[in-house]
């Protein structure tokens, strides 16, 4: 067995000496002898091909732990691993670029640009309708909705007080639909802080269990824009120029799989774990909610539903459906005739020039 001085391997590995040492102690890459004496290190040739891959994947960014993991695996099984990561690295990337995008977008308004301001002020209204159904087969329904002039809300509890919960997350946003509308840049703090006061009244709820909970996706009007906050796998779409986009992703065990390419959405669909979420609101600590800002334009549809719509109703029928007249009684319908297995919700909300009174639904 060849062996190589921690200089020498430090330099083929392209690892630092002081990275090797770290390595050792966390048993992460041993070296092949250790010198008795004098303590020095000595690796094996046969090691360079684990330590380039140590080396690689901390040019990644990839945390020590998780390398563990990969060095423990196959080659099939560590692509596997690398390629799942790096979909989390991405997803995490483009929320970062979003925020960043509306950094900049108010950034530019503020500095006093007049054409971006009047484009800014702009102002629409909102024309919205609700419907929550307990569908065919739960004994009790535990969705709550709601739609004003500001707020929109959809809220899916689970467990024994998953009824309670809902109403409790809901309530705890229902005064950002009062007073005067909030300035775009900062909606998403006031937006942050009262999901923070829903999380809490859900703990108090649940008595710090984690048997209760709910999911919360809401949109709150600015006037211009609609700040999205979403925790769970209720969902948000736009319906834009006759194209319909999902604008929330889902905070769900099968997600995460489809993200990192271990599922495919078909394969989801029947999967033992796919009512499992990854976060909610409910006894543990309050879950970092995703926050967005959309710029909102005249002739925009937005849905908000629970997974009861979702669950058993293809985007492409939702699509079809969501163009037409009625569309929260029809949606909800389609639902129900595809077996009904879950509470149903949704929010229907058009973005109108401010001549149309709005109208609520329950």
């Amino acid at each position: 067995m060849e062996l190589l001085t921690i200089g020498a391997f430090a330099k083929a590995s392209r690892l630092s000496p002081k990275a090797l040492r770290l390595y050792d102690e966390l048993e992460l890459l041993r070296p092949a002898r250790v010198d008795p004496d004098t303590g020095y290190r000595y690796y094996a040739v046969e090691q360079l091909p684990q330590a380039r891959l140590v080396a690689w994947l901390r040019r990644l960014g990839m945390p020590l732990a998780e390398i563990r993991t990969v060095c423990a695996l196959d080659a099939a099984g560590a692509a596997r691993e690398i390629r799942a990561y790096w979909a989390r690295v991405e997803a995490e990337t483009a929320v970062r670029r979003d925020l960043a995008a509306f950094l900049v977008d108010q950034l530019t308004v503020e500095s006093g640009d007049v054409e971006s301001r009047r484009d800014h002020t702009t102002m629409l209204e909102l024309r919205y309708a609700a419907h929550t159904d307990r569908g065919h087969v739960r004994p009790a329904n535990q969705d709550t909705v709601y739609a004003g002039r500001r707020l929109l809300a959809v809220a899916d509890g689970f467990g024994p007080a998953g009824a309670s919960a809902s109403g409790a997350a809901v309530e705890a946003l229902r005064f950002l639909d009062e007073g005067e509308e909030l300035a775009a840049g900062s909606v998403l703090n006031v937006l942050e802080d009262a999901v923070r006061g829903a999380s809490e009244a859900v703990h108090d709820l649940a008595e710090g269990g984690e048997e209760n909970g709910t999911t919360l996706t809401a949109l709150l009007w600015t006037g211009s824009k609609l700040a999205l906050v979403h925790i769970g796998d209720s969902r948000a779409y736009l319906l834009r120029d006759g194209e319909l986009f999902r604008i929330t992703h889902d905070h769900s065990v099968v997600q995460s799989l489809i993200d990192e390419g271990r599922l495919t959405p078909e394969e989801a669909e029947s999967h033992p774990q796919r009512t499992l979420l990854l976060k909610a609101l409910g006894g543990g600590m309050a879950p970092l909610p995703d926050l967005r800002l959309h710029e909102a334009r005249a002739g925009d549809r937005y849905l908000l539903c629970s997974d009861g719509l979702t669950g058993v109703v293809p985007d492409e029928r939702i699509k079809e459906l969501l163009a037409g007249e009625d569309a929260v009684r029809t949606l909800i319908a389609e639902a129900n005739a595809a077996g009904g297995p879950d509470n149903v919700s949704c929010v229907v909300a058009d973005v109108v020039p401010p001549t149309h009174p709005p109208v609520s639904v329950e």
